[in-house]
């Protein structure tokens, strides 16, 4: 819950502290200071480097989780104003519940898809206010940061986790900020000089609301189950709506508020999933049933090939089986 609540306030802070029309250059300083500062501290903590197949991966994710997303997700927020970027975040439980089908072989359930529809509508009825204004292009690269975000939340999933939860995010953000910074260069051109109030908010956005949320996130996406993340993560809409009520002065109407509370039960729901809860369950079960079979099987051979050993008889075992 805190990963996304830190992203809630990049909305406030893109708007607020950062130059205007520089996304690539925004994405970039975003992630170059995190990973320094990630890789740092774990050099004298828990050092990891990725070897052989580990490369593609984490360039992959990096992609996905980095490289892709924060330049979509940035052009979104400068396009859109009201709050339509933040709402396409409501889909990331849809997304992942689709694509963990065909990543992973696990299919969804209808409760899932229901879950995240009516997440989805809780979030557009929080941020998109009457008059929001609408861009073709800033729709879509919405949609295509959140797409990017729900392929890396599935990914993460499948690939075997690092023995250094703390340097992989470092390596992850650092092939993410060499992505960003020739990409900054040629579209965007020279940077602009940055002023105290620019600088504030790219060290706390860079930090606090990358470095740190995203190795929270990283973690907590290895303890849960895949559609639980999507839905705690509705938690970064309402943390920007919430601020800008608070900040901003913009008010909350009565369909905000039972968005609101519409959204939150959807949090819950996320934050009460267990890995084993549902089909897991049954699945579990099976498994167990499965190797009481091959446990009894293995145990038969084992007696008939010992008894045909010198003519004798083997000594009866008795095993039990829970």
């Amino acid at each position: 819950m805190l990963a996304p609540i830190a992203w809630g306030t990049t909305y406030v802070t893109v708007t607020e502290l950062l130059p205007t029309g520089r996304p690539l250059l925004v994405a970039a300083l975003r992630v170059g200071p995190a990973a320094v500062v990630l890789l740092m501290v774990a050099r004298f903590t828990s050092w990891w480097k990725p070897h052989g197949r580990d490369w593609w991966q984490t360039a992959v994710l990096a992609t996905f989780n980095f490289g892709a997303f924060f330049p979509l997700l940035t052009v979104a927020v400068y396009r859109l104003p009201g709050g339509v970027a933040a709402a396409a975040g409501g889909l990331q439980p849809l997304l992942v519940s689709v694509l963990s089908w065909p990543a992973t072989g696990r299919r969804p359930q209808r409760l899932e898809l229901a879950v995240g529809a009516i997440a989805a509508i809780g979030v557009a009825m929080v941020v998109v206010r009457p008059g929001a204004g609408i861009d073709l292009l800033g729709v879509l690269a919405a949609c295509g940061a959140n797409l990017s975000f729900a392929v890396g939340v599935v990914l993460t999933k499948r690939f075997a986790p690092p023995t250094s939860r703390l340097a992989a995010t470092g390596w992850q953000l650092a092939i993410g900020a060499a992505m960003l910074a020739p990409l900054a260069l040629v579209v965007e051109g020279r940077p602009p000089t940055l002023d105290a109030g620019n600088i504030a908010g790219l060290a706390y956005l860079s930090i606090v609301g990358t470095g740190v949320a995203f190795l929270l996130w990283f973690n907590g996406v290895l303890h849960l189950p895949a559609n639980a993340p999507p839905l705690l993560g509705l938690a970064a809409p309402v943390t920007g709506a919430a601020l800008g009520w608070a900040l901003l002065g913009q008010e909350l109407s009565p369909l905000q508020l039972s968005g609101l509370v519409i959204t939150l039960t959807a949090i819950a729901y996320g934050g009460s999933l267990r890995p084993w809860a549902g089909h897991s369950r049954r699945r579990r079960r099976r498994t167990r049933q499965s190797s009481v079979r091959d446990c009894r099987l293995r145990h038969r051979r084992t007696v008939r090939r010992r008894s045909g050993r010198g003519g004798r008889r083997a000594r009866p075992v008795t095993v039990r089986f829970r």
